[in-house]
């Protein structure tokens, strides 16, 4: 009778096992059928409780977006050694974690994402010299890593979502003689704006110049002796009205203009 307990205990606490399981969110399972098919690649079994049979098996995948980073050493088109670390994001296929885990398995990060990875970071950076994975080619480095890296993942159903290079590292040495360079380059860039703008400023001024120039002869061509007279005329009488003039003499000078004398 003791016997007869203990086998039911145990056959119960096997079927609790193995049976009744919860996909928590962010989760997709496929099952293995033992004595049906084998593994069924088209049905996938969503977050909840399930019922599975106990000669069946359930694999769950994780299929939230997910981070890995990786560092490792490179070489440049000039043979320099190079450390370089990359962070990139990535999650299974949701509709295709049947057909991951057919061909590939749970272990898909160590044994496709990350070979593929390292592959194409040395590829690509090996088409490049050091200052322009420092400096100006960076994002375009970036780009080509992970274009070449989510073409090759995507046919093993996984989807690669970004790649960052987060940190590149020379030898002392040559990343000093890149700063040197890159700030020679911004004080000549500098230099030559500055030349640009005097020369511009120089230009105005000249224009300013030629402008007062050509204003003048117009003027000096227009006013004749009576016009000014007529205005000298009229600044006369302007001043005698004014409250600090005190003597006005007419026809002084050989002009013949009034001479304005006094003040308060």
């Amino acid at each position: 009778m003791a016997i007869f307990g203990f086998i039911i205990l145990m056959g119960f606490l096997v079927l609790t096992n193995t049976t009744f399981l919860t996909i928590d969110p962010g989760q997709k399972g496929v099952l293995f059928k033992r004595f049906s098919g084998g593994l069924d690649k088209e049905q996938l079994y969503n977050q909840g409780f399930h019922i599975v049979a106990p000669w069946n098996k359930m694999y769950i995948y994780d299929v939230r977006i997910k981070e890995g980073v990786e560092k490792m050493e490179v070489l440049s088109k000039n043979g320099l050694n190079i450390a370089v670390e990359l962070s990139y994001l990535y999650n299974p296929i949701h509709d295709k974690i049947g057909y991951l885990h057919d061909q590939v398995g749970t272990d898909y990060l160590n044994r496709i994402l990350i070979p593929e990875v390292r592959s194409a970071t040395r590829e690509v950076i090996g088409k490049y010299l050091p200052e322009e994975l420092y400096s100006t080619q960076r994002e375009a480095i970036q780009d080509e890593i992970f274009q070449q890296t989510a073409e090759s993942v995507g046919d093993k159903h996984i989807f690669l979502d970004a790649i960052l290079i987060r940190e590149v590292e020379l030898p002392l040495t040559l990343q000093e003689a890149i700063e040197r360079k890159l700030k020679e380059e911004q004080m000549s860039l500098e230099y030559e704006f500055r030349l640009d703008r005097e020369h511009q400023e120089a230009e105005r001024k000249i224009i300013a110049a030629r402008a007062d120039a050509e204003a003048n002869r117009i003027l000096n061509s227009s006013l004749t002796d009576r016009i000014l007279k007529d205005k000298g005329i009229n600044a006369t009488l302007t001043l005698a009205n004014s409250a600090n003039a005190k003597v006005v003499v007419v026809g002084s000078g050989d002009s013949g203009l009034p001479l304005i004398l006094g003040n308060n």
